[in-house]
């Protein structure tokens, strides 16, 4: 693999995207899969336990993000096995780049899967989907849309929605603000919490202040009964933290804490410990050697490659184009704060100035996913170089949810 800046050789994956559990080399508590990959891009993995004891993957794949063939994938790993299923696709709209899915077993045990559904690189035209499963996972209702997009933009998702001990269900969300100049950049984007008390029947919003830049909101029930909930920064610089202490009817401010944040997806579980255990890249633009106008700058306004939009000015605010390396796990003991405790699962440059992968001249590893396993271990599901889905499983060490070293 080469580590040049502009990608002049390809980058290639480690070994087949067969969808089997190998040992990973001088790793004993470790096992890794990269799952099968019919797309040329696949990418923004989630991970869910379903009824029955399977665990479920949902990522989105075509050829590049934003253009209208990218649809969710979706594959399972069932009790007991050592390789993953060939994956089926749950949405298929001609005209919408599909992204984000992400998987949710309610209290009732329906599965439901969420996903977002954009016209070409225009995430604030981005409208949130929805179809739900009766029966584990195995099949499918009929899709309808959630929620759509606004005149003022979009409305995105990313992490999973959680239910708080009151019986409450909290989607968070975020608002992709079509800026007054240009194309959608992220500069604006704002959070918010969907909230329902009726089992997903209606939601009211609850917005959070002072929170434009900060997006992906990752909800996590603290043993006290308060909820923090953490945030990838489109600036570039920290990830941000903020809690609630009414079972999400408020927020506040998020606060940077002590892990650099790329503006790139991050992942948190709450282990049985009372520990945070978290996933992402501590880069930032201090580690930037280069930076893009914006995400979709390789894409035109109808998601053809090479278009219009690479010609934009790079704006003030969100910042594109921070390595998207190392993958790394992070653990803290006071909520969230500090996250002294890191192993990094994969090292690279990151490279991310471009998208491609039919080309593979991205090198990036993202958009990580993680859950504690049934048997106490942990589950790492993220992109590898945009073009496959890695799954790391990693051993309890200890007591429950203690994986690792």
């Amino acid at each position: 693999m080469t580590t040049t800046e502009h990608g002049t050789t390809p980058a290639e994956l480690p070994g087949p995207t067969d969808g089997v559990l190998r040992a990973h080399a001088g790793e004993p508590d470790r096992t890794d899969a990269l799952l099968p990959a019919p797309d040329v891009q696949n990418h923004a993995a989630n991970l869910m336990e379903l009824p029955g004891g399977a665990l479920g993957c949902v990522w989105f794949g075509g050829t590049q993000e934003g253009v209208p063939d990218i649809r969710v994938r979706y594959s399972r790993l069932e009790p007991g096995a050592r390789r993953w299923s060939a994956p089926v696709a749950l949405s298929g709209d001609p005209e919408r780049s599909e992204q984000n899915p992400l998987l949710f077993v309610a209290p009732s045990g329906t599965v439901w899967l969420l996903w977002t559904a954009q016209i070409a690189g225009n995430q604030d035209t981005a409208e949130v989907r929805v179809r739900t499963s009766d029966d584990g996972g195995r099949t499918w209702g009929p899709h309808r849309t959630l929620f759509p997009a606004g005149p003022d933009g979009g409305v995105f998702v990313r992490q999973p929605i959680v239910v708080t001990g009151s019986g409450r269900w909290l989607l968070p969300i975020w608002h992709c603000v079509t800026p007054p100049e240009g194309r959608w950049a992220g500069d604006l984007d704002t959070s918010a919490v969907l909230v329902s008390d009726d089992a997903g029947g209606s939601w009211r919003e609850v917005g959070v202040p002072d929170s434009t830049g900060q997006v992906h909101m990752n909800i996590v029930p603290r043993p006290d009964g308060s909820l923090a909930a953490f945030y990838r920064s489109r600036r570039a610089d920290a990830v941000h933290r903020s809690v609630s202490d009414d079972d999400g009817g408020s927020w506040s401010v998020p606060e940077p804490v002590d892990l650099p944040n790329n503006n790139s997806s991050i992942q948190v579980a709450g282990l049985p410990d009372g520990r945070l255990a978290l996933v992402g890249n501590p880069s930032s633009r201090a580690d930037a050697t280069a930076r893009r106008a914006s995400l979709y700058d390789e894409i035109d306004d109808t998601g053809g490659v090479g278009g219009a939009g690479s010609g934009e000015t790079v704006r003030e605010g969100a910042f594109w184009g921070a390595p998207r390396a190392p993958m790394t796990l992070a653990i803290s003991d006071d909520g969230g704060r500090t996250w002294p405790q890191r192993r990094d699962l994969q090292t690279g440059d990151g490279f991310c100035l471009v998208n491609d992968s039919r080309g593979k001249r991205n090198r990036e590893f993202s958009y990580p996913s993680i859950r504690v396993a049934a048997d106490g271990g942990l589950d790492i599901a993220y992109t590898y170089f945009r073009q496959a889905i890695r799954h790391v499983h990693l051993a309890p060490a200890g007591p429950p949810g203690t994986a690792g070293r």
